[in-house]
């Protein structure tokens, strides 16, 4: 490729052509109106959440934001998750499973309500809260009652529920683990694990 051959007054000419129009343009004469906006920041509006990852046994701290009209039974949306640096856990890390949260949130297979599958069918049906709340401590109750050990064979109380287990969720407090772990060692269960280990 050959160097560009210029005169010296053809150089002149560019460069004053350059130099004026760059002058120009900084006194405020601009060929195009020049179309400048101040951003606002995304999470100016967005409500902070504080909780926990619900992936492992660390409990990691995040902040959830979510943006939303505040009207009454209007369902906010989470539109960005980060770590919590106030928290004593993480203090602002998440590891690659809890930086990207906000795909399992709005996975469009997520389960989000209670099912259950009757005895002797193939299909899950939707319930509500309060139905499967009710429904497990009724089946709790009745599993309690007929299998409760109040005495072993030397006739020692030992207040045992054998046939019934507790699987708890890793991802909580230690304020929420104590008080699960005293909830289900009051009813007798022996059978006590935690998520994490599973």
């Amino acid at each position: 490729m050959s160097p560009v051959k210029l005169t010296r007054r053809q150089f002149f000419k560019v460069t004053s052509a350059g130099l004026g129009g760059s002058s120009i343009a900084l006194l405020g004469f601009s060929p195009t109106e020049a179309l400048a906006e101040v951003r606002t920041y995304k999470l100016t509006r967005a409500v902070e959440t504080r909780n926990t990852c619900p992936y492992c046994s660390v409990a990691c701290g995040v902040l959830m934001y979510s943006i939303g009209d505040k009207s009454k039974n209007v369902q906010q949306d989470i539109i960005h998750l980060e770590g919590d640096p106030d928290n004593p856990v993480n203090r602002g890390s998440l590891c690659p499973k809890g930086a990207g949260l906000l795909d399992f949130i709005h996975s469009k297979d997520r389960l989000k309500y209670p099912e259950v599958r009757e005895p002797g069918t193939s299909e899950w049906k939707r319930i509500s809260w309060n139905d499967a709340f009710n429904r497990i401590a009724a089946l709790m109750k009745e599993d309690r009652d007929a299998n409760f050990i109040a005495r072993n064979e030397e006739g020692a109380t030992v207040n045992r529920w054998l046939s019934t287990g507790f699987l708890a969720a890793s991802a909580s407090s230690n304020e929420s683990g104590y008080i699960t772990h005293k909830v289900v060692r009051s009813t007798g269960m022996i059978a006590f694990d935690n998520q994490a280990r599973v």
